[in-house]
């Protein structure tokens, strides 16, 4: 049975002496209020109210138990007060700064229609995992292999001029192939991982690139200064491509990805971006292009 239920008719019809009043002041109609209130006597075994007189009057032991049943009345809502403040308590999510304000701001729209109020921190792949560890976020969007990944964003090279073909290949940058120029590949820090920058290291080795032709930024501003100046290419996502109004191709000698995963302190926390919140979170990271 409704324990709770059943308690607050008979708390509100206690306190004004009629089945009526009571319902009005516990917000049910009359005929529930005396269906919980039937329902918490045969419960106890023993009457409540004296329905005798025109007055809904307690009975002995309907004083006798009125106490305990404010009690739980009163710590019901208490309960509910302190469950709505906790869903309205910010979860605090570590992400990628190459998430766009646009997306983040959709993504923490679509949460509070759940009743899920995100906040979030930009930072490294090497520092979101940390965060949650010393409990300065509630989770994050972490780097891993995409393999191992929830969410997986394609990567490839971009440049200000257009790319011919459907392809670049990495080869194709060794200087006397092409115009003289060296050009470079920058790597900017969201990339700066073992299972995609090592993954390009070794292409770069493997098709007779110099060392100084593939290089790791200080930021992904700073690289996209340097293809913006010359003839760089960036390693990147389509998503940042576009935002940066560069041309995008594949890599011809491999297919780079970044992979993400959740970690959180709750596996609550953790349920909700790879479920409830599973597209939103993954527009954001610019999966799915």
């Amino acid at each position: 049975m409704d324990l709770v239920g059943g308690c607050r008719a008979f708390v509100s019809v206690s306190e004004t002496g009629s089945f009526t009043a009571g319902a009005a002041l516990a917000r049910i109609p009359q005929p529930v209020a005396s269906r919980r209130i039937a329902a918490l006597e045969r419960h106890f075994g023993e009457r409540l109210f004296d329905r005798s007189t025109r007055r809904a009057r307690l009975t002995p032991f309907g004083r006798d138990v009125l106490p305990s049943a404010r009690r739980l009345v009163q710590l019901a809502e208490a309960m509910e007060h302190d469950a709505k403040r906790a869903r309205l308590r910010p979860v605090r999510v570590a992400v990628p700064a190459t998430c766009g304000v646009r997306e983040l701001a959709a993504l923490a729209a679509e949460a509070r229609a759940q009743e899920i109020h995100l906040e979030f921190r930009a930072a490294g792949p090497g520092e979101r995992a940390e965060l949650v560890r010393t409990n300065e976020v509630r989770a994050a969007l972490t780097a891993v292999p995409a393999e191992e990944a929830v969410w997986s964003v394609p990567l490839g090279v971009a440049g200000v001029a257009p790319l011919p073909g459907r392809v670049v290949h990495l080869e194709t940058l060794r200087v006397g192939r092409s115009t003289g120029v060296r050009r470079r590949v920058w790597i900017q820090p969201e990339d700066d991982v073992p299972h995609v920058r090592d993954r390009v290291l070794r292409v770069r080795d493997a098709v007779g690139l110099s060392p100084a032709q593939v290089a790791v930024a200080d930021s992904l501003t700073s690289a996209a200064a340097e293809v913006f100046a010359s003839e760089d290419l960036l390693l990147c996502s389509v998503a940042q491509a576009e935002e940066l109004g560069l041309s995008w191709r594949p890599i011809g000698e491999l297919a780079p990805a970044r992979g993400f995963a959740v970690t959180a302190a709750l596996a609550e926390d953790a349920d909700r971006l790879r479920t409830t919140l599973r597209a939103a979170v993954g527009r954001c990271l610019g999966a799915g292009r």
